[in-house]
């Protein structure tokens, strides 16, 4: 069959350790054989983020806002260790961090649900779709180890030279600081994402956080998202018989484990990281759960949710097989090729990525699986197959999906 043309490219950014060599043979078995696939490439391995002093993150967000949809491979964000490991620089930010803020989106995350694979958590009948502010918070923070005693003042100084400030805490001793902020702004097109999201998909909304404790900062995402609802969506959420509720964080962690699901769960931005994870571990693996950054301006970025998966790349360098789950990377390039596909009016390309979607959950409910997932399967005579086989059988089906 003649390979699927496209018009405008997708902005592809490689990532790091097991997730790169996964994200080379999804393009080699999956994609280039059936698709002369056009790609804008920005290396975001931890290496030669390092070279440019991360400058290639900065142009992967800034072409992502060119060509509106991109797809991102799992990256390093450096800890101490890392520090050592890979010789850098410096502790480069969060490289999610950086394109999230360049474009102040929503992530939306969802559980991939597939025949054989029950959620741990039983009364779970639906998916819960996690909604990530994508901005600000402890990713944009500004941190300082304390070295003695001393006074940490929070300072505000406006325009006109008038300040504000308060004493965060009188030291003894050593310590550590952290600064962390947010806009209005990007908090209004977090809420109107979470509220347009909800009538797309006609499902509750609830936003949570902590504004007993924050009553400054956690409040004012609070009454931003109420006064925006009462003012905007209040009458479309009644007509279309759904509700939009506010509750603290912890009430929220203590009621979606009881819930039935078919909500979405609006999240500030560290607690929409973790939550998900907890959703997508709870419904079977961290491989398994989509997630797409939508900016205010419909710009699209695909990712998979998860890391970089060390501990497989390190017995990948040593010559070990590895058995790692590769449906949320797959489901990262679906996605992207999907919405390239709608807005290039490029049915073929739409319908290939259905296709890569069920062919790779085919596989799965074949009985053919990664080892995490072979582990906790209800299906009988499962075969656990290692990195390469299972995407070499997800081609087979694919092969006779198309």
């Amino acid at each position: 069959m003649a390979k699927i043309q496209m018009t405008t490219p997708l902005v592809e950014m490689d990532g790091d350790e097991m997730t790169r060599i996964l994200w080379k043979m999804i393009k080699d078995e999956l994609l280039t054989p059936f698709i002369d696939l056009k790609t804008e490439y920005y290396d975001l391995g931890l290496e030669y983020r390092n070279e440019t002093n991360d400058q290639v993150t900065v142009d992967s967000a800034e072409a992502t806002k060119k060509y509106g949809v991109a797809v991102k491979c799992a990256t390093i964000t450096p800890n101490a260790a890392r520090m050592t490991e890979y010789n850098l620089k410096e502790m480069w930010k969060s490289p999610n961090g950086t394109i999230r803020a360049a474009l102040d989106g929503t992530v939306f995350r969802a559980p991939i649900q597939v025949k054989g694979i029950e959620p741990c958590v039983k009364n779970w009948e639906k998916p819960i779709t996690l909604a990530r502010h994508a901005y600000g918070d402890v990713y944009k923070n500004t941190e300082i180890k304390v070295p003695g005693a001393g006074r940490a003042e929070l300072v505000f100084t406006a325009e006109d030279g008038t300040e504000i400030r308060q004493t965060i805490h009188e030291f003894d001793g050593p310590g550590i600081i952290q600064g962390v902020h947010n806009t209005d702004k990007s908090i209004e097109s977090f809420a109107r994402a979470c509220f347009n999201y909800a009538l797309d998909i006609k499902q509750d909304l609830w936003f949570a956080t902590k504004d007993t404790i924050s009553k400054i900062y956690d409040h004012n995402f609070k009454d931003i998202f109420q006064d925006i609802f009462d003012k905007e969506y209040k009458e479309k959420f009644d007509a279309e018989g759904i509700e939009y509720f506010y509750t603290l964080i912890d009430d929220a962690v203590a009621r979606v484990m009881k819930a039935k699901g078919g909500f979405i769960w609006a999240c500030k931005n560290y607690d929409g990281d973790v939550m998900s994870d907890m959703v997508s571990s709870a419904c079977g693996s961290l491989a398994m759960m989509t997630s797409v950054l939508v900016s205010p301006d419909g710009v699209y970025e695909y990712e998979a949710a998860h890391g970089t998966v060390q501990r497989h790349y390190y017995k990948h360098l040593k010559g070990e097989e590895t058995s790692t789950n590769s449906v949320a990377t797959i489901f990262a390039w679906t996605g992207a090729l999907r919405k390239r596909g709608e807005l290039d009016n490029i049915p073929e390309l739409c319908d290939f990525a259905d296709k890569l979607e069920k062919a790779t959950l085919g596989t799965i409910e074949s009985g053919k699986m990664t080892k995490d997932l072979a582990l906790i399967t209800d299906l009988k005579d499962v075969t656990a197959l290692n990195s390469e086989q299972f995407i070499k059988e997800i081609r087979k089906a694919l092969e006779e999906e198309l």
